[in-house]
């Protein structure tokens, strides 16, 4: 059989490859002859924080980033201009995209990605296509609408904070992957390129990791600002309290990655000091919202972390549980009288 070259860049070809038979999708050319198949290239929809981020990423890592696609609304269409003109690409909505790349990447909230697969479903043939999103809480099947339409599809979630402002590396950043294996063999060279870190996940466990990833960001935030609660009784400005945290919340984190779990954990539960345990409590019903936090976290300390007298101090946050829910009991009865 006589050897051809292509150069196609378009809807169902795969980009500047040399190989023996036609291959239907980029997903079989990388299968077939990866040693000579060049990157995709990449339509991002969705340019908010994430979309921003990846596009940027994607961009330095050699990508070429064909489409911007934003939403309806104006803040969305300037966005997506905005990061069109900073990764070379052609700006455009839901409308009018052209999704002439070979891997869609969706980068829209959780509750749109389906709504926005079924809006892009007329604009292109998807055949041969890759077609992923980055939830880290719903899988592929969200885009069942594109696999039925021949798309191989893949959930992707960088285990990373996107806010807006902010624009973070993701050198050594796991990605978590499931779907379909067409689709999760074009992404792994994306993350490795990213200088990511991809690991696989089940469909089954996805609520379970992202609920992990809540741990790792977010309530990790909402701790901090129970501290900021805590300082205030102190009287510490909230402002004060972020300055002065920051040495030992980034000395925790570093023992933490240091030495693990059991040696970084220090204070007065590890000691089994009842008596400052107590104090503490006593002081944080001036702020009974960061004291069911700190009751909270005391306990899950007592389950997983090494302390003295665990019996003792077992006891004594049962009893101010006690004390914590007849207050609640009380309050609320007040109320109703009133």
């Amino acid at each position: 059989m006589k050897t051809r070259s292509s150069r196609r860049d378009g809807a169902k070809g795969y980009a500047h490859v040399k190989i023996s038979v036609r291959c239907s999708s980029y997903a079989s050319a990388l299968l077939c002859c990866p040693a000579v198949v060049s990157k995709p290239t990449i339509t991002i929809v969705g340019p908010g924080s994430l979309g921003s981020a990846l596009a940027v990423s994607l961009r330095r890592a050699g990508y070429r980033i064909r489409e911007i696609v934003a939403g309806k609304s104006g803040a969305s269409k300037r966005k997506g201009r905005e990061l069109a003109g900073k990764t070379n690409a052609h700006p455009s909505t839901q409308d009018d995209a052209q999704l002439d790349a070979h891997v869609i990447w969706f980068c829209v909230p959780d509750r749109e990605i389906a709504n926005a697969a079924r809006a892009l479903v007329p604009l292109t043939d998807w055949r041969g296509k890759v077609a992923l999103h980055s939830s880290g809480a719903l899988t592929s099947d969200e885009l069942d609408v594109l696999r039925r339409r021949g798309a191989a599809v893949a959930s992707l979630h960088p285990l990373m904070t996107f806010v807006h402002g902010s624009c973070p590396a993701l050198a050594d950043v796991p990605f978590a992957v499931e779907g379909d294996a067409a689709a999760v063999r074009v992404i792994r060279p994306i993350v490795r390129d990213l200088k990511g870190e991809v690991f696989s996940i089940s469909k089954q466990k996805k609520a379970a990791y992202h609920a992990w990833g809540a741990f790792t960001s977010p309530l990790l935030l909402a701790l901090l600002v129970a501290a900021e609660e805590i300082a205030r009784a102190a009287g510490i400005s909230s402002t004060a309290a972020r300055k002065r945290m920051l040495p030992i919340v980034r000395q925790t984190i570093e023992n933490y990655t240091a030495h693990g779990p059991a040696r970084a954990f220090s204070g007065p539960i590890v000691r089994g000091d009842v008596e400052t345990v107590s104090k503490h409590l006593q002081a944080l019903r001036k702020a009974p919202g960061a004291r069911e936090v700190y009751l909270a976290l005391a306990h899950s300390a007592l389950r997983s972390l090494p302390v003295k007298n665990r019996k003792l101090l077992e006891k004594t946050l049962r009893e101010q549980d006690r004390t914590h829910r007849m207050n609640v009991d009380g309050t609320r009865r007040e109320r109703k009288r009133q």
